[in-house]
C-alpha cells in the first residue's frame, strides 16, 4: 500500500456535525457467505472509494477471500488478496493491490452498525489516511451510553492533538526548535530549554485550535445509542457504504472461534456480484 492511485484527492477529516442523510448508490452489491448473504449500498459522497470497490466486485476479485480477520462486537475484515490461497495458520492481513485510494471523510458518514468501511496503515507510516484499496470492513460494534460517547470524543480530540504535535514536528520550524530546547539543556540552561519547549507548545495547541473540537451530533448518539457502532473511528477511516440487508450476517460471523491473531480457526469465504437497479 505503497504507491497512491493517480487521481489524488486528499479530503481532510471533518470536525462537527453531520449534514443529513448519506445518498446511497443504485448499484447493490450483493456478499454471499456460508453464514448467510447480506447487501450492500455505496455512498454517493465517495465517488473514488465507490468507483474502485464496484471495479473491483465487477472484476470478480473478491470471489474467494477470506474474512481474515474478525473480532466480535467490533467488526469483520476481509479483501487481502494473500488470503484466497491461505494455508492454515497463516498471518493475513499485509496484502494490497500495487495502490491506495485518498481518504473521503465526510461528517454525515460515521461508523455506525453495517457500515463498509476502507481499512488501511496506522498513522505513523501513513499520516495521510491513505485507504487500502483492497481491504474493507464491515462493522459491528455495540451499543454505546452517553457516558461512552463522552470518552470517545476526548480520545478522538486527544489523537488529533497528538496528530498535530507529530506534523508540527516534522516541520523546520519545530526542528528547529526542538533542537534549540536540546542545546540548552545540554548547556544546563534549563530554564531557557523550559521556556523554548513551552512555546513549542503554543504552536501545537494554536494549530490543534485552528479545527474545533469533536461532537458527536444528534445522528450519530441516536445511532450509536440504539444500533451500535464503533465511534472511536470516526474521521480516521473512510466509511464508503452500508448494509441494507442482512445485518445479522455480520453478528454471526463476528462470533465465530478466531486464533490469536484474530483469524477464524475455520474459513470463511465470500463472494460478491452487482445488481444493477
Amino acid at each position: 500500500m505503497q504507491k497512491f492511485i493517480s487521481l489524488y484527492l486528499l479530503l481532510s477529516a471533518s470536525f462537527g456535525g453531520s449534514m443529513g442523510a448519506q445518498t446511497l448508490s443504485r448499484q447493490t452489491i450483493v456478499l454471499e457467505t456460508s453464514y448467510g448473504t447480506l447487501k450492500l449500498k455505496l455512498y454517493e459522497e465517495t465517488p473514488l472509494h465507490k468507483a474502485n470497490f464496484l471495479k473491483l466486485v465487477h472484476d470478480h476479485f473478491f470471489d474467494s477471500l477470506l474474512f481474515h480477520r474478525v473480532i466480535n462486537n467490533f467488526m469483520i475484515q476481509s479483501g487481502d488478496p494473500l488470503s484466497k490461497k491461505a494455508g492454515a495458520g497463516d498471518s493475513l492481513g499485509h496484502g494490497d493491490i500495487g495502490y491506495t485510494l485518498p481518504a473521503e471523510f465526510n461528517p454525515k458518514l460515521f461508523h455506525k452498525k453495517g457500515t463498509l468501511c476502507a481499512a488501511r496503515e496506522s498513522d505513523e507510516i501513513n499520516p495521510q489516511k491513505a485507504s487500502s484499496a483492497s481491504q474493507f470492513y464491515l462493522v459491528m460494534g455495540k451499543k454505546r451510553t452517553l457516558e461512552d460517547l463522552a470518552k470517545y470524543e476526548d480520545r478522538i480530540n486527544k489523537t488529533h492533538y497528538t496528530n498535530c504535535a507529530r506534523e508540527f514536528m516534522k516541520t523546520e520550524e519545530g526542528k528547529n526548535l526542538k533542537n534549540t530546547a536540546n542545546r540548552m539543556k545540554f548547556e544546563n540552561k534549563t530554564d531557557s530549554a523550559l521556556v523554548v519547549n513551552a512555546h513549542i507548545e503554543e504552536m501545537i495547541k494554536a494549530q490543534h485550535l485552528m479545527s474545533p473540537e469533536y461532537r458527536f451530533d444528534k445522528a450519530q448518539i441516536d445511532a450509536y445509542t440504539t444500533g451500535g457502532g464503533t465511534p472511536h473511528l470516526d474521521g480516521t477511516y473512510t466509511v464508503f457504504g452500508e448494509v441494507v440487508e442482512g445485518m445479522e450476517v455480520i453478528d454471526k460471523i463476528a462470533a465465530v472461534p478466531t486464533d490469536t491473531r484474530d483469524r477464524p480457526l475455520k474459513d470463511i469465504r465470500l463472494k460478491m456480484w452487482v445488481l444493477e437497479e
